[in-house]
């Protein structure tokens, strides 16, 4: 990638560059001169790889009244009506603006194109084929990189938020770019980054995904909530070699079958909806049946039978998973699909309210990163694409007059590291290591089901690695670094090492925080299941909120 000068300074600046960061750039004022940093390119993120849909109340026989009673039930007791009532009401208006930037959903006729997901009451989600994601994505993409206002910064990696001593209040972040550490300043930080999946050894999520935006927020004093709701999607494709790559819910809406190794569908026997239950009900089911039938958990599957959709429709709803699954040695069309449940969404995230405002001053947080009450215990199908697109439309009502830039900053001299080859080699091997163990523990003691001596066992591991992480060199380096200091590397392969180095960081915040709240809510609700507290608990309806070490409750929810 070419070099580029980075200005010092931005009125605001986007980190992350999915659905929710491109979209907030595109809807900031075009008078705000705005930075959009992504760690890989514009187009890759976990919205490009959304492929159900985006839901919303179009249709003449829905309404938004629907949609929010949907959104509840799915919720499990922990929606916020109020954030709820604005995500479904907005709905239709925000898929209008994106109809009009160009984005082609699928049609009958003139009409938009909507098909059933699960714990929809009416036909509801909006699809391009089965690359929604890639669609709404590569067409935000294209409309920024025209915005004159908007400057992209692609393969930068945002370390931390800086901070105002005095005031507490944002005022830019440290960014590594170009193999240098510099301070950017910014009236306004709006954190985008999606979600933490790569915490687990299975899941949907791109590589990109290290809770990378909920970590640096947590660490400058953040408020985060809900962290231990994660949504673990029931058919990811489980074949050797493979990632696991998502078989889209809408499949099973549009008619697939569920079955085992003899061919029973045995989803009806944990519900009575069958295939069609909400995900962590499917999502149980299927990890009971195998833990009772399958000899090994970490390859076993069950099959989803695409072959009840008449083939034509298979070809024209969802040519990219005849695609990949082609690619992977099995013909839909003939034979069924070898899948099992993978982490796919996090329900928790940074505490942000309709204008996407954090406890911190000058912080905001939209999409997956935050936690705006409209998800509850359990995300409903598609309304994550929408949460992108209605809250970032949010960005657009910024108030101008809080985002007068802070006085200036002293200049301070550049830092160097380096390390010799033998001793780099050690760091390096470390730092592998880490990465590796790390979401395997985290599947096994914090995954689809868990108990509290599993997740106290993976707590006291996960803290003497943090230990470990604390001690390298290049972590005193880079933690001892002032705000406002920049920094240089002399040590090979720097980019691949930096990123290594930020985002085990954030894996270990991230697995840190999820091990705990699943250990502080002693009940099961929504995509939080514990073998040892398997029933919903009422005294259990509040929100589990953190700060600083320091979790507690939230007033008991209506």
């Amino acid at each position: 990638m070419s070099q580029i000068d980075i200005p010092s300074q931005f009125d605001v600046l986007v980190v992350g560059a999915g659905a929710a960061g491109l979209y907030t750039a595109l809807c900031l004022p075009n008078s705000l001169r705005v930075g959009l940093i992504t760690k890989e390119t514009v187009a890759l993120s976990a919205s490009d790889w959304a492929q159900g849909g985006i839901a919303a109340a179009v249709a003449p026989e829905d309404s938004p009244t629907l949609h929010i009673e949907d959104t509840i039930r799915a919720g499990a007791g922990l929606c916020d009506r109020t954030a709820v009532e604005f995500l479904a009401r907005l709905a239709p208006n925000c898929i209008q603006s994106l109809v009009n930037l160009g984005v082609a959903f699928d049609r009958h006729g003139q009409a938009l194109a909507l098909t059933l997901e699960a714990a929809h009451s009416r036909n509801r989600v909006l699809h391009a084929a089965d690359t929604t994601g890639r669609e709404v994505t590569t067409t935000l993409a294209a409309q920024v990189l025209r915005r004159q206002n908007i400057q992209v910064i692609q393969q930068a990696l945002a370390l931390s938020l800086w901070i105002e001593p005095e005031t507490g209040r944002t005022q830019g972040i440290s960014l590594f770019y170009q193999g240098k550490i510099t301070w950017v300043k910014a009236g306004a930080v709006v954190l985008a980054t999606g979600g933490g999946g790569q915490v687990f050894a299975q899941t949907t999520n791109p590589a990109v995904s290290t809770g990378d935006g909920v970590a640096i927020a947590y660490r400058a004093g953040a408020i985060l909530r809900d962290l231990e709701f994660v949504q673990f999607h029931p058919t990811a494709l489980t074949k050797p070699g493979a990632d696991r790559f998502l078989i889209s819910e809408a499949v099973r809406g549009e008619g697939a079958h569920l079955v085992d190794n003899e061919g029973r569908r045995f989803a009806f026997d944990y519900h009575p909806a069958g295939e069609l239950a909400p995900r962590d009900v499917v999502s149980r089911a299927i990890f009971s049946h195998l833990q009772r039938t399958a000899v090994d958990l970490a390859t076993a599957h069950v099959w989803l039978d695409m072959r009840p959709i008449p083939a034509d429709k298979i070809r024209h709803r969802f040519p990219n998973i005849i695609k990949v699954c082609q690619h992977w040695g099995v013909d839909v069309f003939h034979e069924p699909i070898p899948v099992a449940p993978a982490a796919h969404y996090w329900m928790g995230g940074i505490v942000a309210d309709l204008m996407n405002r954090t406890n911190i001053p000058g912080l905001y947080a939209v999409g997956e990163t935050a936690s705006t009450g409209v998800h509850g215990a359990n995300r409903l199908a598609s309304n994550s694409l929408l949460e992108c697109i209605v809250f970032g439309a949010q960005m657009g009502k910024i108030e101008l007059e809080n985002i007068g830039l802070p006085s200036e900053t002293p200049v301070l001299p550049l830092q160097k590291f380096s390390a010799d080859a033998s001793e780099w080699q050690i760091q390096q091997a470390q730092l592998e290591a880490l990465r590796e163990k790390l979401p395997r523990l985290v599947w096994e003691s914090a995954g689809i089901c868990r108990e509290q001596s599993k997740l106290e066992s993976a707590i006291a591991t996960i803290e003497s690695w943090q230990q470990d992480f604390a001690i390298l060199p290049l972590s005193q380096f880079l933690l001892a670094l002032r705000p406002a200091q920049p920094a240089s590397f002399d040590i090979p392969d720097v980019e691949r090492q930096l990123r290594l180095w930020a985002e085990t960081r954030n894996l270990l915040d991230v697995a840190d925080l999820i091990l705990k709240s699943a250990a502080f809510r002693t009940e099961s609700r929504g995509g939080h299941y514990r073998l040892d507290y398997p029933q919903p608990d009422p005294n259990w309806q509040v929100h589990a909120l953190v700060q600083t070490h320091h979790w507690w409750k939230s007033p008991l929810l209506s």
